[in-house]
């Protein structure tokens, strides 16, 4: 026996949502945070998450390159420190190498530096009264690893529109306003 028309469900096709519902086009953004998503900056939210699993990304890049390249034992800011130490093989002071990665903390830069002095990765030398570290040979020889290991490993995937090296410049640029934004209205928010 079959159930009479009226008992049957009847199917309701899918309907997109409305275009001109004011919450239309945030149902639609990739967010976490669709609170902070609400006003005329809506977009600004949808960039920040890009950004959280962007850097979280990088970092797991970053750790798991160096392992690759043979040191387990060092932290992503360890690994960012030795690359900015090595930087156009320049000795740099601990405030530079602070100010430069945009560390507030010094304390962490200096923890990361002892570390890496302990492992004879980099070596300090005292001019005046600073400290100016440089990268040993050994600390040289792993960052040569390193960069085989992100040759082989990540610059194989870097094709397309990720390839025009104008296009990451400009990007990169833009990056580093929002970092400008950000601190400004990090002060702002420590005054209140």
């Amino acid at each position: 026996m079959t159930a009479s028309p009226s008992r049957r469900k009847r199917a309701t096709p899918a309907t997109p949502p409305d275009a001109s519902a004011p919450d239309a086009a945030d149902r639609l953004r990739i967010l976490s945070s669709s609170h902070l998503a609400e006003g005329s900056h809506a977009g600004l939210s949808e960039l920040e998450f890009g950004l959280i699993v962007s850097h979280n990304a990088f970092t797991r890049w970053v750790a798991r390159c160096m392992h690759a390249a043979g040191e387990a034992d060092l932290g992503v800011t360890d690994i960012l420190v030795l690359h900015h130490v090595h930087h156009r093989d320049r000795r740099k002071k601990l405030a530079d190498i602070c100010f430069t990665l945009n560390y507030e903390d010094t304390h962490v830069i200096n923890y990361s530096l002892r570390k890496m002095l302990a492992m004879e990765l980099v070596n300090g030398e005292k001019i005046g009264k600073e400290v100016h570290y440089g990268t040993t040979e050994a600390g040289r020889a792993l960052i040569g690893r390193f960069r085989e290991v992100r040759g082989r490993c990540l610059m194989p995937s870097v094709t397309g529109e990720l390839s025009d090296g104008d296009m990451l410049s400009d990007i990169a640029a833009q990056l580093r306003t929002l970092s400008g934004l950000y601190d400004q209205a990090a002060r702002a928010a420590s005054s209140l």
